[in-house]
């Protein structure tokens, strides 16, 4: 058997600098103070250890992205019912597509299962949901809607973070600039990890050296059950609502209807 690799246990010997960023330049909601911001953030990146040659290949000539704050405002969709929700966002034809997924890719995910304790219906319900099982991750470039969430003063703090995590997945060679593209805020590959939990949970399933949630369904699978299991999922367990694993479900979307939906899914997928 290969030797899975958890990304995070590359980042053991990274300066404590990495640690904690301090916001940069000031905050704002509108384009205006939105260079002054992102010249300030390319020298706190710099310093931080990140190559200018990283920081200037990401962010150069970057321009304030207001689609992405209008996204951002305009969440509609968690504040559909669940029954909603679950039309929209799990109808039978998906419960269909999730189980011929389920058997083709049974022996990976049988071994994904076996190593993290996380059902492999689980894991095919957030694929589902997530990114119609690969077949769209987004097409936003990850670096234009994380400076433009990192400037805007509404959640600057986490969404610098954010920027800072995705620079040193670049910076590291982990993943081509040109390849980080994903939904308006930020998430990367099959099961949208934002850039945080990459170098978190991110994990090389498949043993080439490096964790790929865009192409490989053996690190996408596995870092997705990696996901869950660190954050507490007891393997054996319910995952209906009320659950502890219900619980866990939380940690990966902390919308009620969301969760509700994963956990039906998968009920579903189970029959």
């Amino acid at each position: 058997m290969r030797k899975a690799l958890v990304f995070a246990a590359l980042l053991l010997f990274a300066p404590l600098t990495l640690a904690g960023p301090a916001l940069a330049a000031k905050c704002g909601n509108n384009a205006a103070g939105f260079p002054a911001w992102l010249a300030s953030f390319k020298r706190e990146a710099v310093a931080a250890g990140i190559s200018s040659r990283t920081v200037e290949a990401a962010l150069g000539g970057m321009t304030y992205n207001s689609r992405v704050i209008r996204l951002d405002r305009n969440q509609k969709s968690f504040k559909l019912s669940f029954e909603e929700f679950l039309a929209r966002r799990a109808p039978p034809s998906t419960i269909a597509m999730g189980k011929r997924r389920l058997q083709q890719h049974a022996v990976l995910l049988d071994r994904v299962e076996r190593s993290y304790g996380v059902p492999k219906e689980i894991i095919v319900a957030i694929w589902g949901l997530e990114s119609g099982f690969g077949g769209f991750m987004g097409d936003i470039p990850i670096f234009s809607s994380l400076s433009a969430l990192a400037y805007d003063c509404r959640r600057s703090e986490f969404f610098t973070k954010e920027l800072m995590s995705a620079l040193r997945i670049a910076d590291r060679g982990f993943m081509r600039i040109s390849e980080m593209k994903g939904a308006w805020a930020g998430e990367i590959g099959q099961t949208q990890f934002l850039a945080s939990s990459y170098e978190r949970f991110a994990v090389d399933f498949d043993g080439d050296g490096r964790p790929n949630l865009i192409h490989s369904h053996a690190d996408v699978f596995a870092s997705t059950a990696n996901f869950l299991r660190q954050h507490g999922w007891k393997p054996g367990g319910d995952w209906a609502p009320g659950s502890h694993n219900y619980g866990v479900l939380r940690d990966w979307n902390r919308a009620e209807v969301y969760r509700r939906t994963i956990a039906h899914m998968a009920s579903e997928l189970r029959r």
